[in-house]
């Protein structure tokens, strides 16, 4: 079990500069990724909310429910750095979908923005939150 909390808690990006630039890279990401998608997901254009495409042929609600927790509260809890390993996973699901499959018959121009956040939120997958996140609270809390 500790070794499972350490995959998933510890991120050390090896110096304080390095953590810092991970903290600031995982920040601004995630605020970007709310400000330009997560927030049409509560503006009204012509009466309406944003439609959210279905490619996997998901309920309705559930695929609705998936898009907005990816761009809306996940996002935050990437920039605190909470569970940050696993709340990038709906994110990466919801951008790789975008890209592979709403996008693929569109030009480059348009695929290149699903494809970025699908590999800039698989770098964090990958390299976690670092020292300067609650998971490395987290984890410091749990393994003393």
């Amino acid at each position: 079990m500790t070794e499972i909390i350490k995959h998933l808690l510890y991120a050390d990006a090896g110096s304080d500069f390095n953590n810092w630039v991970l903290l600031v890279f995982r920040v601004l990401l995630a605020f970007e990724l709310f400000r330009v998608h997560g927030l049409k997901k509560f503006r009204l254009e012509n009466g309406e909310r944003e439609h959210v495409p279905n490619p996997l042929h998901l309920p309705d609600k559930l695929n609705g429910m998936m898009a907005t927790l990816a761009d809306t509260v996940a996002p935050f809890l990437v920039m605190i750095g909470i569970g940050t390993r696993l709340i990038v996973l709906p994110i990466i699901g919801v951008t790789a979908i975008g890209y592979f499959v709403v996008h693929r018959h569109d030009n480059a121009e348009v695929r290149d923005v699903p494809y970025m956040y699908t590999l800039c939120f698989l770098f964090l997958l990958c390299m976690g939150a670092g020292t300067i996140s609650a998971d490395h609270y987290l984890y410091s809390i749990l393994t003393q």
